[in-house]
């Protein structure tokens, strides 16, 4: 699924990397400890969090994520969205509380990591 699928079924907002929407995504994750998406979430994957600091954008590289999506509407700081920008990670925000944006994704065929190897 690309990105720019993934922005139409959120009905998300793009935060930086608009160049970067035909990116393709193979998995989702929602979670808002990092170090379970360090010890669950799959390369390639879109991490989907209510988290909207720096420390998501560090943990997004270690992992290859790549895309992230904050829910619930929150919006991250100018800092994190310029991080993301020198690292390349594409940012969108929706208003969709975490379990239904992952559900849409889901029901919308976008896998699981624990579907995935």
């Amino acid at each position: 699924m690309t990105l720019k699928e993934i922005v139409k079924i959120l009905n998300a907002t793009v935060l930086n990397g608009s160049d970067m929407l035909d990116v393709e995504v193979r998995a989702g994750c929602g979670c808002d400890l990092m170090s379970d998406v360090l010890a669950f979430i799959k390369a390639d994957a879109i991490l989907l969090t209510g988290l909207t600091n720096t420390q998501v954008i560090r943990t997004a590289e270690v992992a290859d994520i790549k895309a992230i999506c904050f829910v619930r509407g929150k919006s991250p700081s100018q800092d994190v969205i310029d991080l993301a920008q020198e690292k390349e990670i594409p940012l969108i925000k929706s208003s969709l509380p975490l379990f239904e944006a992952c559900g849409r994704l889901y029901q919308n065929g976008l896998q699981g990591c624990s579907e995935i190897e």
